[in-house]
């Protein structure tokens, strides 16, 4: 069961106070790209949370976003007195004004407000790290189903090719049979004489230049491979991908043998399939 890299996950808890949103984002990489945004006072977590992230995503350029909203009367922004009473007296000296008048503009400036940092509760961290298992459920669900789509469209392509494979092993024998035809056209055409022994040699050889036998047996068993790994239980993109590439050497030795236009245009149709295939692999974990 292969999974895709592209998912997305969400979740939220509410508590007394506060309220707890873990999104997580995933899109195809070629390692892990871990990007993680959350409020200051929770960065002393931020390794755990990402040992967390990385054991059940893999691989991926994954966005992890925490939020924390205040939804009760607690707050850790308090005003900074001391400031704003030096704002409003310098104020005063430059424009006389109302107490009222002199506070609204003081609260405007700059260190006006503080902010004191708390340490987290171990308690209110374990909701957080449940928070952020369920959107990791989340994700990794939208991945099996993104998986379960690539893995119906590579096992089209891949019977396509073995399709077109038929059809070159059923042409196979007329090609070969055209192509010696056509060397004894062209030795006929030399008006000399021809030692047909050292020709039968020079024939032979020829006919086992352009031989594919072995071609398609390995390219057969590469396909049977591919659709072997597709089945594993695990998502293995990369060693796919390192299958695509055995699959695309045959097809090309396959081309450059074949010296038969009806033939070439077949491995132009596989060529085709497997170009597919490795678009899409590029977002397979």
């Amino acid at each position: 069961m292969i999974q895709s890299m592209t998912g997305f996950g969400k979740h939220v808890i509410q508590l007394p106070t506060k309220k707890v949103t873990v999104e997580i984002k995933s899109l195809n990489s070629k390692s892990l790209d871990l990007n993680a945004r959350m409020p200051s006072a929770y960065r002393e977590k931020e390794h755990d949370l990402r040992k967390i992230i990385a054991s059940s995503l893999i691989r991926g350029k994954i966005d992890f976003s925490l939020y924390i909203e205040l939804t009760g009367e607690e707050t850790s922004a308090v005003v900074n007195e001391t400031i704003v009473r030096q704002y409003m007296k310098q104020l005063n000296a430059i424009a006389n004004g109302d107490e009222f008048g002199l506070l609204e503009m003081a609260l405007r400036l700059p260190d006006a407000m503080k902010i004191e940092r708390e340490d987290i509760d171990e308690e209110e961290y374990l909701i957080i790290r449940s928070v952020l298992e369920e959107a990791l459920l989340e994700i990794n669900k939208y991945r099996s189903a993104e998986g379960q789509v690539l893995e119906g469209e590579f096992t089209h392509r891949i019977q396509n090719i073995e399709g077109l494979l038929e059809d070159i092993k059923q042409m196979d024998p007329d090609r070969q049979g055209t192509i010696r035809e056509r060397l004894e056209k062209a030795v006929a055409e030399i008006k000399t004489e021809v030692d047909q022994n050292r020709f039968e040699q020079e024939l032979i050889y020829y006919l086992e230049k352009y031989d594919i036998t072995e071609e398609k047996v390995r390219l057969a068993n590469h396909l049977d491979y591919f659709t072997q790994t597709l089945d594993s239980t695990d998502s293995n993109g990369k060693k796919l991908g390192f299958i695509c590439q055995e699959i695309g050497r045959e097809i090309n030795t396959i081309g450059s043998k074949a010296n038969h236009a009806p033939m070439q245009q077949l491995v132009v149709q596989m060529k085709d399939e497997l170009e597919k295939i490795k678009e899409q692999m590029l977002n397979v974990l």
